[in-house]
């Protein structure tokens, strides 16, 4: 089911406001999990005329509930990875198409046109990693580039460290995307001076590694590519948005998507300013699931709506992209 409402044709903070208002009240008469949860808060739809107001649903519920907001047909299940015995979150999709217009319409906002990149994956294929939103992503990616050189190589480092070095000398836009520990390995064994190429990490050393905190990984990765700058992506399995960093860890949402944060110690207390706080995210594209996701992720907002991840809650598990590959 499409949206009623232009959602990804947001130009301006009052027309967020009303679209994410006219959301919530879909999702409240029409997502059975969802509207249990305000009832157990005793929020009604009409009680609600600001954005702070609106219920944000712990991200848990993705691993217990089928947190739906449509009677469609599911044309798609994605998955979190989770350790043997631990339960994966379940992100039921009825309207894939939504999916791809925002991952689609959001690589754009950030950089442009996707004809423009080669992409090199240092991710597992789609093959290795069914379920993943992610790999879904990169997977249609790689083919829009419409770029014969662009594929997955998390298997042939060598293969891959050639053809990223020929590419960038010839002065081709390469996008080099992959989790952490793979593009940490790769620097291990080669070294290189990429003046073309974009280097985005993705989380995730998945026990491979030790973690890292993030100015340790990407003064690695700089001084490992020969670049100034490391850019990530920051996504889940149970969003259907992305916001990205083109540096210094700090996040940018496309325009359907907000982050606010909320007081640690009390979940229904949305905070002000630039405070640190759980990180609560509304993306718009959620249209047929949950748009408003209090996740487990501890993070800061800026005064540009920009935001910066800074941990996790202590008691959460480790999730996603940690362990993606297996």
């Amino acid at each position: 089911m499409q949206p009623m409402f232009p959602v990804f044709d947001i130009r301006s903070e009052d027309e967020f406001k009303q679209i994410a208002l006219s959301v919530f009240k879909h999702q409240f008469e029409n997502n059975l999990v969802y509207r249990s949860f305000c009832d157990l808060l005793y929020v009604h739809s009409s009680d609600v005329s600001e954005v702070n107001q609106i219920p944000f649903l712990p991200i848990e519920f993705f691993k217990s509930r089928r947190v739906v907001s449509s009677q469609d047909a599911i044309q798609e299940i994605f998955t979190s990875s989770g350790t043997t015995g631990n339960q994966v979150s379940k992100h039921f999709v009825t309207d894939i198409s939504l999916y791809k217009q925002s991952y689609l319409k959001g690589f754009q906002h950030f950089y442009g046109t996707i004809e423009d990149y080669t992409i090199l994956a240092l991710l597992p294929s789609y093959l290795e990693r069914g379920g993943s939103s992610l790999i879904h992503m990169i997977d249609d990616l790689i083919k829009r580039t419409k770029k014969t050189d662009s594929g997955f190589f998390l298997q042939n480092h060598q293969k891959l460290a050639k053809k990223l070095q020929v590419l960038d000398k010839n002065g081709q836009k390469v996008l080099l995307i992959g989790v952490s520990f793979a593009l940490l390995d790769l620097i291990e064994t080669y070294t290189f001076e990429l003046n073309n190429t974009i280097v985005m990490e993705t989380g995730g050393m998945k026990g491979k590694r030790k973690e890292l905190i993030r100015d340790e990984l990407h003064t690695l990765l700089k001084n490992g590519f020969g670049v100034t700058e490391i850019h990530s992506e920051y996504g889940m399995t149970e969003l259907l948005s992305q916001a990205y960093s083109k540096g210094n860890g700090i996040f940018h949402c496309p325009p359907w998507m907000q982050i606010l944060t909320r007081d640690t110690e009390d979940p229904m207390t949305i905070l002000s300013g630039q405070k640190t706080g759980g990180l609560n995210i509304i993306d718009l594209a959620n249209y047929n699931s949950c748009s408003f996701i209090a996740t487990q992720d501890l993070g800061k907002i800026y005064s540009d709506g920009s935001f910066e991840v800074l941990g996790r809650f202590d008691h959460s598990d480790i999730r996603g992209c940690n362990l993606m590959i297996g």
